[in-house]
């Protein structure tokens, strides 16, 4: 049974910083694109960040654009968003996806089949 596992979210102040990992378990997901996204109460669910099997292109929401990076370690099956200079508005449930087997990134939603449960994060001003 295919899993994605996040970690990291918590509690932070304006201007802090905190990283979020997603480990897949059941497959390997090295062949597949990963992304993140993020739903903030009251809000549907929107797009954060994307980066294809090979680390080689990654894209980017205008709104965390210089603030957050992702990254990926395909041996250890994980992929990271470090979020650098976290504003209020960037309070959300935090949500990584994968692309089965698809090695190209994307930013919409509909693009992913598997889906993380989620992780908070909030920042306090």
């Amino acid at each position: 049974q295919v899993q994605l596992v996040e970690s990291g979210g918590g509690l932070v102040q304006a201007g802090g910083s905190l990283r979020l990992s997603c480990t897949a378990a059941g497959r390997t997901f090295s062949t597949s694109a990963m992304g993140w996204f993020r739903q903030a109460p009251g809000k549907e669910r929107e797009f954060v960040a994307a980066i294809s099997w090979s680390s080689d292109i990654t894209y980017y929401a205008d709104s965390v654009k210089g603030r957050f990076t992702i990254s990926r370690d395909n041996a250890k099956n994980t992929v990271y968003l470090q979020m650098n200079s976290l504003k209020p508005e960037d309070t959300a449930v935090y949500y990584c996806a994968a692309r089965m087997d698809v090695p190209y990134a994307a930013r919409y939603s509909g693009a992913y089949d598997y889906w993380g449960q989620g992780t908070q994060v909030t920042v306090s001003s």
